[in-house]
């Protein structure tokens, strides 16, 4: 029931508490801790990717291709970015024994006119 709601064809950015609401409202009860066990199975799988945009807020987007993100801190909402579109420069070299195995850039926005 919860990959029908993740996987409908249309790429999503979604919380475990956006999809727990999801699966309330078509009127499936399940727990929330059962939400995030299968979102985290899900990823395990490579069926999904995390993205945290702060230590207190991980999403779950549908889309694994490479690509980046553009978070709105003022609604919470993730868009996604082409890796065509950001242009990433020098990276340090990774630690001895480790590879870059990918680099996620997330482009935080606020309001025009919203302070610093």
């Amino acid at each position: 029931m919860l990959a029908g709601l993740l996987f409908d064809g249309a790429d999503k950015h979604l919380t475990a508490e956006d999809l727990h609401g999801e699966a309330l409202r078509a009127g499936r009860p399940v727990a929330l801790a059962t939400v995030y066990n299968s979102l985290h199975q899900f990823t395990e799988a490579g069926l999904l990717r995390k993205v945290i945009v702060d230590p207190g807020r991980l999403y779950f987007d549908t889309n694994t291709d490479d690509h980046h993100h553009i978070y709105h801190e003022d609604s919470g909402r993730l868009e996604d970015v082409g890796t065509d579109a950001v242009e990433v420069g020098a990276l340090p070299p990774p630690p001895k024994g480790t590879r870059i195995s990918r680099v996620d850039v997330t482009i935080r926005v606020s309001p025009a006119g919203g302070g610093a």
